[in-house]
């Protein structure tokens, strides 16, 4: 006769299971230390705005603007470090300085350093992106919120934490933003009634990564979803957009420090919130299938923690003046023909700084890291969703997820077939500029990495 199922028939058997798995992981993390710290990032409405074409102006402001860092910490590895930003790209040049200045101060190795920008279109401008400049004094105060958040994280180490993780989901924000038209071309803005298809995937994954107290008291809490960061309470207003809010207001109610990780998303926008998901259902949708997951969250020791970060080299793509331009003039007069001559001035300026620079070949950083069983990989640019799914299908690592916009921005990395398709994300300009076949070439870099990181123990 088969017995019925044992958390049926004994939940005092299933409790203490529970507690044993739960001692078994504090044992292994017997010696992990963990901090997180929030930093405000001052902004006013003279400020100069970015994610549109074109510079913009806001007036007022919803939620903070924020350098969120948790730190970890354990021997013999040393210390590593996570930063969120909410702005919409980080450079290198930003990094590289913060790196310095938190390796003098707080010890952390630069490898072991990962910065992503959350990529709210709501934000300041921190580079140059469609004819629009960075301003330079909240550019200045992004970096020194980033050294400041981590000083202050470690500052905050406390002794014998736990990490427990959940890989949960949200299907609903989101959805592939590159629709085929019945004109064969692919959807960027404007009215879209005859579209026919999506031409790429979506990633629900929703990783959680909590980290808490010796108490059992969280202490911090990343969490990851790939969708484009756009969409604000109120219009017209500086805000680190829904998912920035969503951590923001779960703060007060778990009583920890919320980081989110904006996943690769170079092809997915939630258009659905736009057509009818308000804004502050997403917030709550978010919200409960976060607070849900962290109390399904599984104890997991951390046996280890690594990191690694290496030079990705491309090349700038060469490019023919006269179709981009038939390109970009085509949909703008068919699909928005009252902002056409503007968006096709825009980008013609934008290929003359890139003209000269084809086939040259640049450097940037590719990361990935590891904490415990969980890998991240950190990659400079918009990263196409399809791309980031072959990453995690190719991971020798089960968890592994990824951060897009990480420690430095080098445009859209679109995968070849969409290259072929055309479309806005594909156009040369400051926001696309790598030659095809950089993003195929990323993830096999990625994989090699993960596989290095797999194979030491």
């Amino acid at each position: 006769m088969k017995c019925a199922n044992w958390r049926t028939v004994s939940p005092f058997l299933a409790a203490a299971v529970f507690v044993l798995t739960a001692e078994t992981a504090r044992a292994a993390d017997r010696g992990l230390r963990v901090g997180a710290a929030a930093v405000a990032l001052a902004a006013d409405d003279s400020m100069v705005t970015s994610g549109g074409i074109g510079p913009g102006k806001v007036q007022g402001q919803e939620g903070e603007l924020r350098a969120v860092a948790v730190v970890l910490e354990k021997e013999p590895f040393g210390r590593f470090a996570v930063v969120a930003c909410d702005v919409l790209f980080v450079t290198r040049e930003q990094i590289d300085f913060a790196a310095a200045e938190i390796e003098r101060t707080c010890q952390i190795d630069p490898a072991h350093l990962l910065v992503n920008a959350t990529h709210t279109h709501s934000a300041p401008s921190t580079t140059q992106i469609h004819g629009t400049p960075p301003d330079e004094t909240f550019r200045r105060r992004v970096t020194e919120g980033i050294i400041k958040a981590v000083q202050e994280a470690t500052s905050k180490l406390a002794d014998d934490c736990t990490f427990a993780f959940k890989l949960a989901e949200e299907k609903t924000i989101g959805q592939n933003s590159r629709m085929l038209l019945s004109d064969n071309t692919i959807y960027w803005i404007g009215p879209r009634d005859d579209a026919i298809r999506p031409t790429g995937p979506v990633d629900p994954d929703l990783p959680l990564l909590v980290f808490r107290g010796h108490d059992g008291h969280p202490l911090a809490l990343i969490y990851n979803h790939s969708c484009h960061t756009i969409g604000t309470r109120l219009e017209g207003v500086r805000s680190p957009s829904f998912y920035g809010l969503a951590a923001q207001e779960l703060e007060p109610i778990l009583g920890a420090t919320v980081c989110f990780l904006e996943g690769a998303s170079g092809s997915t926008h939630n258009y659905g919130m736009r057509d009818g998901v308000p804004v502050p259902e997403a917030i709550e949708r978010l919200k409960q299938v976060i607070q849900q997951g962290l109390d399904q969250a599984q104890p997991r020791p951390v046996e280890r923690l690594a990191a690694i970060k290496r030079p990705f080299k491309f090349k700038v793509r060469t490019f023919d003046e006269a179709k981009e331009d038939a390109a970009v003039s085509a949909y703008c007069e068919r699909r928005a023909p009252g902002a056409a001559k503007l968006i096709v001035e825009n980008f013609r300026k934008q290929r003359e700084v890139i003209a000269p620079q084809q086939g040259h070949e640049r450097e940037t950083w590719l990361q990935v890291m590891l904490i415990g069983d969980v890998a991240i990989v950190g990659a400079p640019a918009e990263l196409f969703t399809k791309l980031g799914l072959e990453i995690k299908r190719r991971s020798p690592l089960k968890n592994t997820y990824v951060a897009e916009l990480a420690n430095d921005w080098i445009g859209y990395l679109p995968d070849r077939e969409a290259h072929q398709l055309g479309g806005y994300q594909t156009w040369t300009g400051s926001h696309s500029y790598a030659e095809p076949g950089t993003g195929e070439r990323l993830v096999d870099q990625a994989v090699t990495m993960l596989e290095e990181l797999a194979a030491t123990k």
